[in-house]
């Protein structure tokens, strides 16, 4: 009885409510409205608008490493992607993680809020990034590259969160040389509200006169004129408000993803979520929107946004061109190849 009222009494004040009972939930409304639809999504990669491809957010509660920075408790069997298990191994056998893999025709983001990556690749590049850091990096025309998680506490649990995102690249761009971008942790840049209830972090774009700390590398489809690529992490504590103003350009896609939290306010729609599945919020990009935490679970949303590039899309596994034609080049030159080789030892 209570919730009902609770939620009876937002309706009276022109609060529309959205149950958890639906997977999709249509938002009409006389006023234009920027939300337009809320869907909770499956496990798994999330959808993407274009330019983006892809999305996955990693959030694992890995056990103490031992002195070589492994798992104790169990060894991944090659293929661990379970959504229902306090941590995955994803590829990796006793370190968890993305052993070497090639990538061809797009980009991939990988933001860091907490947690390491380490980071080889066939260009002699290695790193260990993480806890706020972010790689930007070109695939272009091939690159082989590893992504390790490593257990450096061996006293405490090893905590791992972190978003993996890939944007194509234009057909003009795909076969460019690869390129990285590093934005270091005391680089990036964020936007607080005065009453420092709500926090968003600025991974690509302008968010309210905050630009990001970093560039692109040079054939980034966010350096593309109007490309207008925004990729943001917004936090609100209980009463924290976030407006997203409308984005630039006439012809743009956004989403707003839900990815932690349990009761918050949407353009005056409440979203709950009520499981370890993320929610999407479909919105109109024209449109302002705005974001309230009404909880006293802390919020935290992914905001993805960018001028579509508009082109056929041709996607097997870590290769992404324009046709089937350009998929088997791909495969052939990287037995051919090895896109450079693998110059770590294993």
């Amino acid at each position: 009885m209570r919730a009902r009222s609770w939620l009876a009494g937002l309706a009276s004040l022109g609060v529309r409510t959205l149950g958890t009972g639906s997977n999709s939930i249509n938002c009409p409304s006389k006023m234009p409205k920027a939300l337009q639809k809320v869907r909770t999504l499956g496990h798994g990669p999330l959808d993407t608008p274009d330019p983006f491809l892809f999305c996955v957010y990693h959030k694992d509660n890995y056990p103490a490493g031992n002195s070589k920075m492994e798992v104790t408790e169990r060894v991944g069997n090659g293929n661990d992607f379970n959504p229902d298990a306090e941590y995955r191994m994803y590829h990796g056998g006793r370190v968890p993680g993305f052993p070497q893999h090639p990538h061809r025709g797009f980009e991939t983001i990988t933001a860091t809020l907490e947690g390491l990556c380490d980071h080889t690749d066939s260009l002699g590049n290695a790193g260990r990034f993480g806890d706020g850091d972010l790689m930007w990096m070109t695939a272009g025309k091939g690159i082989v590259h590893g992504e390790m998680f490593p257990l450096v506490e061996q006293e405490k649990r090893n905590k791992l969160r972190f978003f993996q995102i890939w944007i194509n690249l234009p057909k003009k761009s795909k076969m460019v040389e690869p390129d990285f971008e590093m934005q270091w942790a005391e680089e990036v840049k964020v936007w607080q509200s005065a009453d420092e209830k709500a926090r968003v972090i600025v991974w690509a774009g302008e968010f309210d006169g905050v630009k990001s700390g970093g560039t692109p590398p040079k054939n980034s489809w966010a350096n593309e004129k109007d490309g207008n690529v925004g990729v943001y992490h917004i936090s609100l504590d209980n009463g924290g408000v976030v407006e997203i103003p409308a984005t630039k350009g006439p012809k743009m896609n956004r989403y707003i993803y839900l990815v932690e939290g349990q009761t918050v306010e949407v353009d005056g729609t409440v979203v709950k979520k009520d499981s370890n599945r993320v929610v999407l919020c479909e919105v109109d990009p024209a449109l302002p929107i705005t974001l309230k935490g009404i909880s006293s679970t802390p919020s935290e949303f992914l905001v993805l946004e960018g001028r579509p590039i508009e082109e056929p899309v041709a996607q097997h596994g870590p290769f992404v061109m324009n046709s089937q034609d350009e998929i088997a080049k791909a495969f052939q030159d990287y037995q051919q190849t090895k896109f450079g080789g693998w110059p770590w030892k294993e």
